[in-house]
């Protein structure tokens, strides 16, 4: 095998490297937790755990989830993160072999912390939002720069957009109806895809926002014009598959 050919295996190891880092991330933020200090601990004794236990995946299957100490169930959102964040990693160095593949692995990772967070939060934090945005424009610059203003562009169109009908929802029915962290997501997806890739993002955000709702209605759940749903997630979910797609052309132009 080429080294090309083994880059994707690659990707999958330091995905599921970081997707423990996002697991943690997920877990901890919304507790007002620190994820760069103090040992890890099982949640449910509190003992610190050894080095070998924290072997991304491979701990969670011969530990069968499990503690070994207390028995309690470990958090399975550890195992799924990381299983999703390796399947981005190989996927992006899959698709693209190159610089361009490890930084996308990067905007996937991330839009994976972003979805999470919002799913179970709806909390898109800036710390994510802002530096995604950046690094999309710093991405375009560097390696694509006839697509910098494509980008520019992108951003500042995602954000307007979603932030105009936000405040045209308040002004007309008094009340919320976006998360103040939805508009900056979509601008951070702009700088990564270009102004053109974003009503596909946000159409197939609708659709599987859709196949959601109508999951929980046919399980009983009662599902109305006001009830919530994560746009963040759905539009994160959306954005990845499209930047895969947009490799080869490698914008939507």
């Amino acid at each position: 095998m080429t080294s090309a050919e083994w880059l994707p295996l690659a990707g999958f190891v330091l995905g599921i490297i970081a997707g423990s880092f996002i697991a943690a991330l997920v877990i901890r933020w919304p507790k007002g937790e620190s994820i760069a200090r103090g040992r890890s601990r099982c949640d449910a004794c509190g003992e610190e755990l050894s080095a070998w236990e924290l072997v991304p995946l491979l701990s969670f299957v011969v530990l069968r989830g499990r503690c070994r100490r207390c028995g309690a169930a470990i958090d399975r959102r550890h195992a799924v993160i990381e299983l999703a964040a390796g399947v981005i990693g190989a996927s992006a160095l899959f698709a693209s072999p190159d610089a361009q593949g490890a930084l996308g692995a990067v905007f996937g990772w991330t839009l994976l912390a972003l979805a999470a967070l919002d799913l179970e939060h709806f909390w898109l934090p800036d710390r994510l939002t802002l530096p995604l945005l950046a690094l999309g424009l710093g991405t375009a610059a560097a390696l694509r720069p006839e697509l910098a203003m494509d980008r520019l562009i992108g951003a500042a169109a995602g954000f307007a957009s979603l932030w105009f009908v936000g405040w045209g929802y308040f002004r007309l029915r008094g009340r919320r109806g976006l998360g103040g962290g939805d508009p900056k997501l979509l601008g951070a997806i702009g700088a990564w895809l270009g102004w053109q890739a974003l009503p596909f993002v946000m159409l197939l955000a609708s659709l599987i926002g859709m196949g959601v709702l109508l999951v929980r209605h046919l399980r009983g759940e009662v599902v109305t014009a006001t009830t919530q749903v994560p746009l963040g997630t759905l539009m994160a979910v959306a954005a990845w598959p499209i930047w895969i797609v947009a490799l080869d052309p490698p914008s939507f132009a």
